[in-house]
Order: structure tokens, then C-alpha cells, then sequence
């Protein structure tokens, strides 16, 4: 059995509701938290091995890709793209993308995330941005047998497509994040103290599972946090948020959003509620407008 199998079991075992589902989500006991986030340790000695494979001009901004060894071994690429005002060492935000999707996301103008929006309006404020490709997403398509990750069936696929669970990709993707941090740590130009989040969907998902075990990450934006995985103690954010302690966080969320409604969204804020956390929400499914960028960057870039 997988250890993280073992892990799931022993979660479900050693939990305890708090309060009852009626009025909140229920969340795992003192124990089995502590227990959760040991499962994100890892050896900051294994070699990191980063490099700078290319360099392009992008809007007025170099873009860098990167790779560095992740803690199973497999290379981990992504994105670093400095601003081109302000003086380092720079505050860096991680762009963290969703199922299905890649680091390329955050250069895509008025897309499904408003991904390139997000990350402009992060350069113009004076911050560096990081966009790493999820396990087996992006240029990491060959983990998959280069087949695009998938949760529905397609008579058209391969009846082979996924090598991994769900929750092998969403924990070894934040693991690499984890390592990617340590990339940051190496470089001059990046200041450690002032490093913040946008994830979207998933990436909602890994705001805040990142922030709870990062002590490094100062403030976080949660994008559509989706909660219909919650059967999975693992990949139930409400899990997670009782050790983000006192850090800002925004959720930003749909109304009608199948992933996470007006009701869920509401439940899930309460273990997250303190002066400098926010909850956004929009009367949209999983798609937020793009006005949403006008809101939660600035309340990011000021809470940096």
C-alpha cells in the first residue's frame, strides 16, 4: 500500500469533526492535522540541480525558464519573469495554474484565469512571478505517457490515460513548489521576506495547502477553492487553513460555481476569518470575470 494510502487511512481513523456540518465543514482533529502536514516533508538536502534553459524578452520583461530536481528525482520547469521597475531584491508571487492547464496560463491575456492579466499587473506593482508546470501538466506531459490529464471519460482516449491519481499530482505538485522555493532562496534578486500566492482552481487548492506548511509564504489569493474532493481528508482545504494562522488571505469565489457554491464558500471562510482575510465572491460559475484581477492584486501586492 502507497504511503500516502496508509496516511488517508490513519487520517480517517484519528479524525474528529468540529462543530457540525450543518453550521461549518467538518475538519480533522489537533492529531490528524499535525499528522496531514507531515506528509508534505521533504529533504532540503537533495541536490537542487537549477538551471536556466532560456531567456526571452517578454513585454518589455525577461522570462526566464528554469528547471530544478524536484524530490523524487523528475525536473521540475517554470517560469521566473522579473519586473522591469522597482530595485531587487524583488517581492516574487507564485502563479499557481489548474487541472488540466500549465504554467503557460499566466501569459495568456483575458483567458480562462485571466492568467496573463494577473501577471502584468504583478510586474507593473514591482513583483517577480513564478509559474511552475503541475506534475504531468505542461512540459510535463511526459510523466502522463503524453496524454493530457483528464478527470472524464472520452471514448476517444487512450483507455490508459492517467498514471496518477488525482492526489498524487496535487501533493507531489506542492512538494514541487516547496522546491521551488528553495530555487528563489538561491537567487540574489528575490526577497524571501515578502513572498506571496495567486492559484486558480487547483491552484486555489495549493494556496492554501502551500501557505499552511510554508512559513515563507507572507500572503495568499485562493482562486474558485474548489471543496467537491472533500471524501479525500488529503484534498479538503478546510484542512488545512487552522495553520495559516494570522497570514492575509483572500478567497476569491463563484456563486454558482459547481466546484464550490455561495453556500460551501461561505462554510470553508469560516476557518479562515481574521481582520486581514477576505472572501470575494461573483455572481459566475468557475470562470471568474476578469474584473476580479482589479481587486485581489492589489489587495496581494499591499498585503506584500
Amino acid at each position: 500500500m502507497k504511503i500516502q494510502n496508509i496516511l488517508s487511512v490513519l487520517l480517517t481513523a484519528i479524525a474528529l469533526p468540529v462543530l457540525s456540518q450543518e453550521t461549518t465543514p467538518p475538519v480533522l482533529g489537533e492529531e490528524a492535522h499535525k499528522l496531514l502536514l507531515r506528509m508534505y516533508d521533504y529533504d532540503p538536502a537533495i541536490p537542487l540541480e537549477a538551471r536556466i534553459v532560456e531567456r526571452k524578452d517578454n513585454d518589455s520583461h525577461v522570462r526566464f525558464k528554469i528547471v530544478f530536481r524536484g524530490v523524487r528525482g523528475a525536473m521540475v520547469p517554470g517560469y521566473l519573469q522579473l519586473p522591469a521597475t522597482g530595485t531587487a531584491p524583488y517581492p516574487c508571487v507564485l502563479l499557481m495554474h489548474g487541472w488540466s492547464g500549465s504554467a503557460e496560463n499566466w501569459w495568456e491575456d483575458n483567458g480562462y484565469l485571466s492568467g496573463g492579466n494577473v501577471r502584468k499587473a504583478l510586474l507593473k506593482a514591482g513583483c517577480a512571478v513564478l509559474a511552475l508546470d503541475a506534475q504531468a501538466h505542461g512540459d510535463r506531459i511526459a510523466e502522463n505517457d503524453y496524454h493530457v490529464v483528464n478527470l472524464y471519460e472520452d471514448p476517444e482516449a487512450p483507455p490508459r490515460k492517467n498514471y496518477f491519481t488525482i492526489r498524487e499530482i496535487i501533493t507531489q505538485t506542492l512538494l514541487d513548489y516547496r522546491r521551488g522555493l528553495d530555487y528563489l532562496d538561491t537567487r540574489d534578486d528575490i526577497d524571501m521576506d515578502r513572498i506571496g500566492i495567486v492559484g486558480y482552481s487547483m491552484g486555489g487548492f495549493h494556496s492554501v495547502a502551500l501557505t499552511a506548511v510554508e512559513s515563507r509564504i507572507k500572503a495568499s489569493v485562493g482562486c474558485v477553492v474548489p471543496v467537491t474532493w472533500r471524501e479525500d481528508p488529503i484534498l479538503d482545504p478546510a484542512n488545512y487553513m487552522r495553520s495559516i494562522g494570522k497570514r492575509p488571505f483572500m478567497m476569491v469565489q463563484g456563486k454558482e460555481d459547481s466546484l464550490c457554491n455561495e453556500a460551501q464558500s461561505k462554510k470553508l471562510y469560516t476557518y479562515l476569518e481574521h481582520e486581514d482575510t477576505r472572501l470575494l465572491l461573483y455572481g459566475c460559475e468557475h470562470r471568474l470575470p476578469v474584473d476580479y484581477v482589479g481587486v485581489a492584486i492589489p489587495w496581494l501586492v499591499d498585503h506584500l
